[in-house]
């Protein structure tokens, strides 16, 4: 073999080399900036006494999240969260998804606003709402917690501006629109629309002019939800998951470690098929001059059952 070829082999390979270590350095730079975002949205809560009236679902003790991995089914509540300046606001929507791989599916259901229900940690008893005004996301996630007589194994919370912004780096959402209607200077009309993040805001918040009220509010909210969850379980790269956390970092906030969404997504996003939609039934009553939405016994056995049966 001549020098000059083994000088060329030589070369050749300390290039290699460098392309190989320079791939690790970018690697791990990308993995350590999405692993510092998703540190800063990360905000743990204490795991609290919890006794299900439910004998298969009781467990005496403290609840600790369901760990995500393994293919485990495991339960969120989503809160999008009204923020006001110098005030944490109230969650104006709250949407409890139950994952279980095993069944290819996601459980979706809202809890309408106004529901009538104990305060867990406040000692009165109040819209569900208030909740989170009174005790952040720690006494709503316990508060809908006895509400459904279930425990829940995660929470999110995002405000509004976070919504809106979502949308955008997704590049819009396509609902099917059931009725025309002008809300806040813009129309949207009867049919299918493609909404960027501030129409999708709108027509998810808007429910004076619904003949349903919240109830279809509640409709067109989980109908904007099941579109930005299809996107989101398309993603096959960390980079897009970094660009939705940078970009975020200060609108959400979760008990959901960045271990846990890398399992997420190696191990659960491509099995989810199908996103089913329950709705939660009741009536309006008026209670000391306060609007309430009540939810009857039967129905709220009725979400426990669906919620056991999705989990377990």
């Amino acid at each position: 073999m001549s020098m000059r070829l083994k000088y060329a082999l030589v070369g050749s390979a300390a290039g290699l080399a460098l392309l190989a270590a320079a791939a690790v350095v970018y690697g791990w730079h990308i993995y350590s900036s999405v692993r510092d975002t998703a540190a800063e949205v990360y905000e743990p809560i204490a795991p609290r006494e919890y006794v299900s009236r439910d004998p298969e679902v009781s467990n005496g003790g403290g609840v600790e999240p369901a760990a995500i991995g393994g293919k485990h089914p495991f339960s969120v509540v989503v809160m999008g969260v009204d923020e006001r300046e110098g005030d944490r606001g109230r969650s104006d929507t709250i949407i409890v998804l139950a994952v279980n791989p095993d069944k290819n599916s996601i459980l979706m259901f809202n809890i309408p606003r106004d529901t009538r229900t104990e305060i867990v940690g406040h000692g009165t008893t109040d819209k569900i709402n208030h909740a989170y005004a009174f005790g952040g996301a720690e006494m709503s996630k316990s508060t809908i917690e006895t509400f459904l007589d279930y425990p829940i194994d995660y929470y999110v919370t995002i405000n509004m501006e976070g919504f809106a912004k979502l949308i955008d780096l997704l590049g819009g959402v396509e609902v099917n629109n059931p009725f025309a209607f002008d809300y806040s200077g813009i129309t949207f009309n009867e049919g299918p629309l493609k909404l960027n993040g501030e129409e999708a805001l709108l027509y998810s918040r808007m429910r004076y002019e619904d003949p349903r009220g919240d109830l279809g509010r509640n409709g067109r909210q989980r109908d904007v939800l099941v579109q930005v969850m299809k996107r989101t379980l398309s993603f096959t790269s960390i980079l897009q998951v970094q660009k939705l956390l940078d970009q975020l970092g200060s609108s959400v906030r979760t008990n959901i470690t960045f271990d846990e969404m890398k399992r997420f997504m190696a191990e659960y996003r491509s099995g989810l098929k199908r996103i089913e939609t329950v709705e939660i039934g009741g009536r309006g009553q008026t209670i000391g001059g306060v609007w309430y939405y009540i939810v009857p016994d039967e129905e709220r056995n009725r979400i426990h059952d669906l919620l056991k049966e999705q989990l377990q």
